[in-house]
């Protein structure tokens, strides 16, 4: 669980760190709500670009960044609707938009809430411990960032098949980049690494975004409002939301499926991976090309047991989106379908596994034969920044992207998505899924039978989760009062 234990020598040291470092921390409240950010924060932040190395930008680690590049301030959080040309289906499909984080992707705020519980506790001492960032992509490129504003020095590992993008940024933040062989699928070869570095003697503190419950918190509680806030702008009466689609990746924005559930009762949480690593669907294995998604394993922060759908998408679907979506070919043909020229050009807020998730949206709504009162929401973790080496790539491999190529995109992976690789999950089928997680966590990594056990039989081991926010939140306030920063503002 979330321990929130004091070390009293290792705090005083990270005060006075922050001190010269001119270090302050928001609280969880003020990301989920940035009305609550004080002033002078905000008036600071308008000479400050939105993937600046600077701490005033740990402001920005929320869904309501106003789209700019550099000193923006806070709106209602970022999301995109699509429409009917695009979806083929009547229902409302509405995805937030993760590009407007620092480092162009929500999963640096994942990375803040494993971090900074530690940190102002002084579990984590920064003045002699190297923070430890295993992910298949985003995530080590915001604990990296994290770390940079919060004063640590970082270690990221990640699969070496990880787009280059991924890889330029890191070396210009992180302390150490390590490459793990293969693909976003080999996700055992990064914890391998892990566990050699614990026993290398080094300093350090592994965060682990697959068994950090601060990674499940920040989404329940940041992502979760998010969405909700975005849903209260659109809803009128009638009106119902249906599922929240996410790829299961670490088991973090999954988690935004629990909040949203308690808000709205007949919405599902639905579950997606690659077809080609049926891991939920199949207990099955492979490679895919769905970028930082995860597989081979089921999160130890998933609650599978709320989890009422499993799609596996074919990767060759998002794959030939980005295309259609970034072309020349492929944008002239959805303007013929009589999508808006406005649509077509917020389209590139798409990243790969954007693509899968509203692929598998698409697919939700046709199999529960959602009408126009149905709202399906998803998550669109990164944006075509960080993806413009795939697209060079599939050109070098299949040709130009032709006329041809764009019709037949649009006709079989959107408008021809069936219901196929898809399961509607029985209490027995989320059992299956939940008991993946003995073979990873308890076998292989350390965790217990009796906790494995909690996690499924009882309720309370969730809820207890987000009963820390409030006693985060007092300790990043006393943190801040005791560095005397936010006053000297």
């Amino acid at each position: 669980m979330i321990d929130l234990t004091v070390n009293s020598d290792a705090l005083n040291r990270t005060i006075e760190l922050a001190k010269e470092r001119n270090i302050i921390i928001p609280t969880l409240k003020q990301q989920r709500d940035p009305s609550l950010i004080p002033e002078k924060i905000i008036d600071k932040l308008k000479h400050v670009g939105l993937w600046d190395l600077d701490p005033l930008n740990l402001f920005r680690i929320c869904w309501h960044n106003e789209p700019k590049i550099h000193g923006g301030g806070y709106s209602g959080a970022n999301y995109l609707e699509f429409p009917e040309e695009i979806t083929g289906t009547k229902a409302r499909i509405i995805a937030v938009v993760g590009k407007y984080f620092p480092t162009g992707a929500h999963k640096v705020g994942a990375a803040f809430g494993c971090l900074v519980p530690r940190l102002v506790t002084g579990q984590f001492d920064p003045s002699k411990q190297k923070a430890v960032w295993p992910s298949t992509g985003n995530y080590c490129r915001g604990g990296a960032y994290d770390s940079a504003l919060l004063g640590c020095e970082s270690i990221a590992i990640l699969p070496e098949q990880m787009s280059k993008e991924r890889f330029e940024w890191l070396q210009k933040v992180a302390g150490q980049i390590i490459k793990t062989p293969g693909s976003e699928s080999n996700v055992k070869e990064i914890f391998d690494k892990c566990w050699e570095l614990r026993h290398s003697g080094e300093d350090l503190v592994i965060f682990n975004q697959f068994d950090e419950l601060g990674n499940y918190l920040w989404h329940h509680e940041v992502t979760g409002p998010a969405i909700k806030s975005v849903l209260d702008t659109l809803m009128t009466d009638g009106n119902k939301v249906r599922g929240l689609i996410s790829a299961t990746g670490s088991g973090g924005t999954i988690a935004s499926g629990d909040f949203l559930k308690k808000q709205f009762s007949e919405c599902k949480i639905v579950a997606c991976e690659a077809l080609q690593c049926p891991t939920l669907l199949n207990n099955g294995f492979g490679a895919h090309r769905i970028e930082g998604i995860g597989d081979k394993h089921i999160p130890w922060i998933h609650n599978t047991k709320n989890t009422d759908f499993i799609i596996a998408m074919d990767d060759n679907i998002p794959m030939n989106l980005i295309r259609l979506f970034n072309e020349p070919a492929g944008k002239n043909l959805l303007k013929e379908k009589g999508v808006s020229d406005e649509i077509i050009n917020t389209l590139d807020l798409i990243g790969i596994s954007g693509a899968s998730n509203l692929a598998s949206a698409i697919k939700f709504a046709k199999y529960n034969e959602l009408t126009q009162n149905d709202f399906v929401v998803t998550v669109l973790t990164d944006s075509m920044d960080l993806y413009g080496s795939r697209l060079n790539e599939l050109t070098k491999e299949c040709g130009s992207f032709s006329d041809s190529d764009a019709k037949v995109v649009y006709s079989k992976d959107l408008l021809g998505l069936t219901i196929d690789n898809m399961e509607e999950l029985t209490y027995y089928g989320k059992k299956r899924i939940h008991n993946l997680k003995y073979y990873t966590w308890v076998e292989q990594q350390g965790k217990t039978y009796e906790e494995i056990q909690e996690q499924w039989y009882n309720e309370a081991y969730w809820t207890s989760i987000i009963d820390k926010v409030d006693e985060i939140d007092g300790f990043i306030e006393s943190f801040n009062k005791k560095t005397g920063l936010l006053e000297k503002l």
